[in-house]
């Protein structure tokens, strides 16, 4: 499993700190930026570009998104075909998106969030699996199936 790392301007500290996190922990990763604190770029560009290569690996990859609130992130990279996206707010939100909806890109904030909190939410996330409950896979099968809908 490779982590496929994107932050606008206000998300490059925190995910310099993931960066040097994921390394301690022996996970491999890509990043696709932002790289400099410049306040004229755009969440989205990053959403999408993690969000592509997350879905191209078809489950095998994860991402991690960062902007300041998270939420900016998550909309954007929903938008991509066969994204679920959330925001960790806690732990606990983590661990239930990975085990309930199967996440594949977890956002996180910036801003009002110790890296440390950021960190933990993380590692909850990372160390958990897909229950695999059949409802579970129901419901994700009817979200699949809405994704092929023509709008």
């Amino acid at each position: 499993m490779k982590i496929y790392l994107g932050a606008d301007h206000a998300g490059v500290e925190l995910k310099e700190k993931i960066k040097r996190m994921l390394g301690k922990w022996d996970v491999k990763y890509e990043d696709f930026g932002s790289f400099d604190k410049n306040k004229k770029d755009d969440y989205p560009d990053f959403a999408f570009k993690v969000a592509k290569k997350v879905a191209k690996s078809k489950g095998k990859d994860k991402g991690i998104l960062v902007c300041g609130t998270g939420t900016g992130m998550v909309v954007a990279a929903n938008k991509i075909k066969g994204i679920r996206a959330a925001v960790g707010y806690d732990s606990y939100s983590a661990i239930k998106g990975r085990e309930d909806n199967d996440i594949n890109i977890l956002c996180l904030r910036s801003r009002k969030f110790s890296g440390m909190k950021n960190m933990r939410i993380i590692k909850a996330w990372l160390t958990t699996e897909f229950s695999k409950d059949l409802r579970h896979k129901r419901r994700i099968e009817k979200i699949k199936k809405q994704e092929e809908k023509k709008r």
